[in-house]
C-alpha cells in the first residue's frame, strides 16, 4: 500500500514539472510537435519548421506588422504579366466615386465603389428632396406658364422648393377674406406648403416661405428649408429680385402654427398675430431663428421693428383632384 502511494506521488510530481516545462511563457521557448512532411508555415503564435519539431516564442505587437510587411514585400509567385487596371470609368457611377477621397477609399474596400443607383434604388439628394436642405439664396426659379403678374414676381424666390415648378393659387387675401386669425386658418389650413406675401403702409414688400404649411393645431412646425424675403431694396439687381434670409439654428420652430394667430415665422422673426384690437400689426426680430441681413440689420422691416400692413396674402400649390398634398396633418415627432 505504501509503495503504491509513493508511485502516485512521484507520477504527480513528474507530470507537474513536465507541464510546467511546456507552459507558454514570453521568455521561454517550447517544443511543438508537428507531423512529418508538413511544410513551413506561419500563424499568429507559432513558426513551424521541419523536421519533426519546431520552436515557438512569444509574439509582440511590432512582430505582427513586421511579418505583415515581409509578406507584402515577398516576390509574386506568378511571373505572368497583369493587365493594367482601367481607371477611366465611363459608367454613370463614375461621377459618384472619387478616387482621391480617402473616406471613399476606406469604405470602398468593404462595400465597393459608390454607385448612382445601389440595388436599383435612387439616392437621397437635393434634386429629389430639395426641402431637406437649407434654402438657396443665390439661384432663382424660372417663370411658370399661367402665373399672374404677382405670382411671377414671387416665383423666383421658390427655387429648390416643392413649389418651384408647380402652379400657384391665391388661397388667402386679408383684404378680401378678413383680417382675422380664424378666417386666415379657414383658408390656409391643410393646403400644404405656402408662400406669404405682405406689404407695409410705407410700401415695403416682404414675405416668407413655409414648407410645412398650416393645420391650426397649435404646434411648432420645423423646416430647414423655410426662409424670409424682401423684394426690391438695395440688394436688388437686374438678375436678383431681392434678398432671402434662411432658417438658422436647425429646422425647429420655423413656423408657430397657432390657431389664434396669423402667420408666425418662429416666435420673433416675422409675427403677424392678427389681434382683434390691432389686426394689421407685424413684428420682426432677426438673428435667433432666421438670418439677419448681410449688413447686420436685425428686422425684416429695416429700422422698424413693428409696422402696419396694408396687404397680406398666401399662395399655395395647385394640385389635381386626388393628388397627394404633403404636410396636411400634425407632426408631433417631426425632427426636420
Amino acid at each position: 500500500m505504501l509503495s503504491a502511494a509513493v508511485v502516485v506521488i512521484a507520477a504527480s510530481f513528474a507530470s507537474h514539472h513536465v507541464l510546467h516545462a511546456f507552459a507558454f511563457s514570453p521568455t521561454r521557448t517550447r517544443r511543438v510537435p508537428i507531423s512529418a512532411g508538413q511544410g513551413r508555415s506561419r500563424c499568429a503564435n507559432f513558426e513551424w519548421k521541419n523536421p519533426t519539431y519546431g520552436s515557438s516564442t512569444s509574439l509582440n505587437l511590432g512582430d505582427f506588422f513586421n511579418n505583415f510587411a515581409k509578406s507584402e514585400n515577398k516576390p509574386k509567385e506568378s511571373a505572368a504579366p497583369i493587365a493594367a487596371e482601367d481607371t477611366n470609368d465611363k459608367s454613370e457611377d463614375a461621377e459618384y466615386y472619387d478616387e482621391d477621397d480617402p473616406i471613399e477609399k476606406i469604405f470602398g474596400v468593404f462595400f465597393g465603389k459608390k454607385e448612382k443607383n445601389p440595388m436599383g434604388m435612387s439616392r437621397f439628394g437635393q434634386a429629389r428632396f430639395p426641402e431637406q436642405y437649407p434654402a438657396t439664396v443665390d439661384e432663382w426659379a424660372d417663370p411658370v406658364q399661367g402665373d399672374t403678374a404677382e405670382m411671377a414676381f414671387l416665383r423666383p424666390f421658390l427655387k429648390n422648393t416643392n413649389l418651384e415648378t408647380r402652379g400657384l393659387r391665391l388661397t388667402y387675401d386679408a383684404n378680401r377674406d378678413g383680417w382675422d386669425a380664424a378666417k386666415f386658418h379657414a383658408k390656409v389650413d391643410k393646403q400644404g406648403g405656402g408662400i406669404v406675401y405682405g406689404a407695409t403702409r410705407s410700401g415695403l414688400q416682404f414675405g416668407g416661405y413655409n414648407p410645412k404649411g398650416w393645420v391650426g393645431y397649435g404646434e411648432a412646425r420645423g423646416s430647414i428649408a423655410a426662409f424670409l424675403f424682401v423684394l426690391g431694396g438695395k440688394y436688388t439687381t437686374a438678375s436678383v429680385p431681392g434678398v432671402k434670409l434662411r432658417k438658422v439654428g436647425g429646422p425647429g420652430l420655423a413656423q408657430m402654427d397657432l390657431p389664434e394667430s396669423g402667420p408666425s415665422f418662429s416666435p420673433d422673426a416675422l409675427v403677424i398675430p392678427m389681434e382683434k384690437n390691432n389686426p394689421r400689426v407685424a413684428r420682426s426680430k432677426l438673428g435667433s431663428y432666421y438670418e439677419r441681413f448681410p449688413d447686420g440689420t436685425n428686422s425684416l422691416f429695416g429700422k422698424d421693428a413693428v409696422v402696419q400692413l396694408k396687404e397680406l396674402k398666401v399662395y399655395h400649390g395647385v394640385y389635381a383632384e386626388g393628388e397627394y398634398i404633403p404636410f396636411t396633418d400634425a407632426e408631433p415627432f417631426a425632427l426636420y
